[in-house]
C-alpha cells in the first residue's frame, strides 16, 4: 500500500489520452504504443509523489504520530496482551481487527494528510 498525492490522476489521464490518440493514428498497434509512451510520461510526471506508508509515518511530526497512535491504541486497548509480539499474533489472527486498524490508518492518511491510497506495486 502506498499513498499518492491527488495529482496521480493526471498521469493516468495522460496515459489514457496518448493510448486513444495512438489508436486513432495507428489502430490497435497505435493503442499499444500510445499507451506505453503515455504510461512512461505519466510515471515520469508523478515520480516522487508516491511514498510507502511506513516512510510517511516515520516522517510525520511527533504530534501527528501521537494522534495516530492514540486512534490505533483505542482499538487494541481492551485486548488481553502483554507485549508487541502477543499483540501482533492477536491482530494477525483477527480479520475484523485488521480491518479496523487499516481503517484508522487509511482514514488518517486521507483526512489528515490529504493523500490517496494506492494498493499493489
Amino acid at each position: 500500500m502506498k499513498a499518492a498525492i491527488k495529482q496521480s490522476g493526471r498521469g493516468a489521464l495522460l496515459a489514457g489520452a496518448t493510448a486513444f490518440l495512438g489508436g486513432l493514428v495507428g489502430g490497435p498497434p497505435g493503442i499499444a504504443v500510445g499507451g506505453a509512451v503515455g504510461g512512461l510520461l505519466g510515471a515520469w510526471m508523478t515520480s516522487g509523489q508516491f511514498k510507502p506508508i511506513p516512510q510517511i509515518l516515520l516522517e510525520l511530526p511527533p504530534a501527528e504520530q501521537q494522534k495516530l497512535y492514540e486512534e490505533a491504541f483505542a482499538i487494541v486497548r481492551n485486548l488481553d496482551w502483554t507485549d508487541v509480539v502477543e499483540l501482533t499474533v492477536l491482530v494477525m489472527a483477527n480479520g475484523a481487527l485488521q480491518q479496523k486498524l487499516a481503517g484508522v490508518l487509511i482514514n488518517f492518511l486521507t483526512k489528515e494528510l490529504n493523500a490517496e491510497i494506492q494498493y499493489g506495486e
